[in-house]
């Protein structure tokens, strides 16, 4: 079997609080495939967003990795120096982050800034590092990108901006693009768009992502394989056709109840959820998911359920012990 593009180990983040730690995530493993898109899921705090800061080695303090290890195409890369990493980063993967302009110096024409990364990971001269930069433009939408290259980023829409986003996640040729929210931040018409352009280019270039929405329309839509997240933990994993339209955990079954309209020939159990998310600082014992779940037995208070195979994935429920 070919070595995964990324492969994640038992991580594990904390975050250092006045009165305790913070248990961001919990010990989750998974892989992505050369060509696969895993997309991850979950509602506000459930760890969707640390997770793709510690694949991409941005966990800043207080936060720290307190376990585990992530391996990009068989190298590990959670113990590398910082210099190291952000070489890693930045020419072996490339990131599409939810507000396009935080990865924008709106100082700098876009241009300069597509160059100057073509030009730090790949070893290309001026001219030709511009007309990879107006190719990439090209690539994502941009109509005139031979002008467009010298604009500044105010001067481009949000979904444009977002364009060029994902044209300088492209510019190094990395081997894993990680995309948090990468649509949050734009209005309705524009998001299904980037999805869309997200979609062709995996295709078109065979690319590797690393997928983190709360849209489960759109991660059904994109991923090969869906991840989804609770309280720092996996606890529903398998192919997303199957995730999508025949949910196993209660928390996935409500999750997309919620979101995604039943086929008319399909009998899909309505679930409703009460309650919030509990607090990561003081978590419920056992099962997380025990105090909110419809199906809850006596030991799901005391034992903590973890991932095992069951129904062509992996689940972490006691109903399917």
């Amino acid at each position: 079997m070919s070595v995964p593009v990324l492969s994640v180990r038992n991580l594990g983040v904390e975050f250092a609080t006045r009165r305790s730690t913070l248990r961001a995530i919990d010990g989750i493993s998974f892989d992505i495939a050369k060509g696969e898109v895993l997309g991850v899921v979950g509602e506000s705090g459930a760890g969707k967003s640390v997770t793709g800061l510690a694949v991409i080695g941005l966990i800043d303090p207080p936060g720290r990795l307190a376990g585990g290890e992530i391996y990009l195409s068989g190298l590990r890369i959670d113990n590398l120096p910082p210099e190291e990493m952000r070489r890693v980063r930045g020419k072996r993967i490339g990131m599409i982050f939810q507000d396009p302009l935080t990865s924008l110096n709106p100082l700098y024409r876009i241009g300069d800034q597509l160059v100057e990364t073509i030009r730090t990971h790949l070893n290309l001269s001026e001219q030709a590092a511009r007309k990879r930069a107006i190719d990439l433009l090209a690539e994502v939408g941009i109509p005139a990108p031979e002008k467009r290259i010298d604009a500044y980023p105010h001067e481009f829409s949000g979904g444009m901006r977002q364009r060029v986003v994902i044209a300088l996640a492209l510019a190094a040729e990395p081997k894993l693009i990680v995309a948090d929210e990468p649509t949050t931040a734009l209005d309705v018409s524009i998001q299904a768009q980037i999805i869309n352009l997200l979609q062709d280019l995996q295709r078109e270039f065979n690319l590797t992502y690393l997928f983190i929405a709360h849209d489960l329309a759109a991660v059904a839509h994109m991923s090969h394989v869906i991840a989804v997240m609770y309280l720092g933990r996996i606890v529903e994993m398998g192919e997303s056709e199957r995730v999508a339209t025949s949910p196993q955990h209660p928390y996935t079954q409500a999750l997309f109840a919620a979101a995604l309209p039943a086929h008319p020939d399909e009998q899909r159990e309505e679930i409703v959820l009460a309650g919030e998310v509990p607090s990561p600082l003081n978590p419920p014992a056992g099962c997380h998911f025990h105090p909110r779940c419809p199906k809850v037995m006596a030991r799901c208070s005391r034992e903590d359920p973890r991932l095992k195979r069951s129904h062509s994935r992996e689940i972490a429920c006691h109903l399917f012990d």
